[in-house]
């Protein structure tokens, strides 16, 4: 079971500022701004390239709670950015679909 997975089970501790039958969100151990949340489905999806017409719902439900879930954590307004990692390539460390958003101070340019 991946460290995501037990932190769903609640065999792990996390910081959770969103949950329903869904997804969870909860603040990162190791925050890379003010703010920096990891939003996942419950359900055990390694990655972006593992997704099937199947998980059409709880992504898109994942998707349309961000914005919500930035103005609970009051930067909506000023602005956030959501990143996703994919693969050894992409930054992928935890194999298990998560969104990072990250906040409540400028994040600077993107670097590519």
């Amino acid at each position: 079971m991946c460290v995501f997975c037990k932190i769903v089970a609640g065999e792990l501790p996390a910081k959770v500022v969103y949950e329903d039958d869904l997804i969870m969100a909860f603040h990162d151990i190791n925050p890379r701004k003010k703010v920096h949340v990891l939003v996942i489905p419950k359900k055990h999806i390694p990655s972006l390239n593992d997704l099937t017409e199947e998980d059409k719902e709880v992504m898109g439900h994942l998707v349309v709670k961000i914005p919500e879930i930035a103005k609970k954590l009051g930067i909506a307004e000023d602005g956030y950015r959501v990143i996703v990692n994919t693969g050894r390539h992409g930054g992928q460390e935890v194999y298990h679909v998560h969104f990072h958003l990250l906040g409540g101070e400028p994040v600077g340019p993107m670097t590519c």
